[in-house]
């Protein structure tokens, strides 16, 4: 059944060193492998990437330290499956390596006419009225 609706999510994290530092080499090396499980995620619809296959090149929020990642979900709980049920977990275990404790709200989730695919400007509205709200239908997290 297909509902009308999908789940759109948004995160950030700022590096603690640029890309091509030693610093962030773990995860670099790993980038490829955690997108194609994405892929092949059950539930899995899209996710914002360059020619590269990653979404590492794109700066939306004119700071070249903070990398975004956006998606979108058949539902929640697809989501949380590759969330911490995947390789994804390990990423998640080591992130203090490579990004810095993150001041406010990082990731937001919304849902979005199944189909579309959401813009960074509007993920940034979501995230900033997440952060100035908290949780509401409008803008929400896990």
């Amino acid at each position: 059944m297909m509902s009308d609706y999908q789940l759109a999510q948004l995160n950030i994290a700022r590096m603690k060193a640029d890309l091509g530092s030693p610093v962030m080499k773990g995860f670099v090396d790993q980038l490829d492998t955690v997108n194609a499980i994405a892929d092949k995620s059950p539930g899995f619809v899209w996710r914002l990437q360059t020619e590269e296959g990653d979404a590492t090149d794109i700066d939306a929020f004119d700071d070249s330290m903070l990398l975004v990642n956006m998606s979108v979900w058949e539902s929640v709980e697809h989501l949380k499956v590759f969330v911490y049920e995947t390789f994804h977990l390990e990423l998640l275990k080591q992130k203090r390596e490579w990004f810095n404790q993150f001041e406010g709200v990082f990731q937001v989730l919304w849902w979005i006419p199944a189909g579309t695919e959401p813009t960074l400007e509007e993920a940034k509205q979501r995230l900033a009225f997440l952060q100035e709200n908290g949780a509401s239908e409008y803008a929400f997290n896990f």
